[in-house]
């Protein structure tokens, strides 16, 4: 190969790549940690149904697979035992976490993400397809709209920041 055809080529390559950084999708496929869910009402009131300090995950594979938990403050079960919870308890973890998985997809142009929901802790969302807003996505944060929440309790904007990678 001659100089002047390498050096195209690296440009080529350069190029290529900065493209597929600033690609929605390859930027979301990772995992991202939950920092918080804020429900906002059409009155304007502001909630926090996983509470101000929740746990969970959401993950997009390269493949087109996502994973999504969020758990809030939910009580443990006093008899130890995930089978003989009381009445009560169950409650109490049902409305403070929820899990959803499935598969997604990008659109590029309208900066949404779709999820077609597999399976939820919700089943109600079962084979259900929801489209999320990318309100922000950088780096290290990524906080999404999900624009009528279920029940009319208004929209949702999930926040999350990058995991760091394991052992580090």
């Amino acid at each position: 190969m001659k100089t002047p055809q390498i050096a195209f080529a690296a440009l080529a390559l350069a190029l290529a790549t900065t493209a597929a950084a600033q690609n929605l999708r390859s930027q979301i496929v990772g995992t991202w940690d939950f920092v918080v869910a804020e429900v906002k009402a059409p009155d304007g009131k502001i909630s926090y149904p996983f509470g101000k300090s929740p746990k969970g995950m959401l993950i997009f594979t390269f493949d087109g697979h996502f994973a999504q938990v969020h758990v809030g403050d939910v009580p443990k079960i006093a008899s130890n035992n995930r089978l003989k919870g009381t009445p009560e308890e169950y409650a109490a973890i049902m409305q403070g976490s929820l899990s959803v998985f499935g598969t997604y997809a990008v659109d590029e142009a309208k900066k949404t993400v779709t999820y077609k929901i597999v399976s939820s802790t919700f089943p109600n969302w079962e084979g259900e397809s929801q489209t999320r807003t990318i309100d922000k996505l950088t780096a290290d944060e990524f906080v999404n709209t999900n624009p009528n929440v279920a029940g009319g309790r208004g929209s949702a904007s999930n926040f999350y920041t990058r995991a760091k990678q394991a052992g580090r």
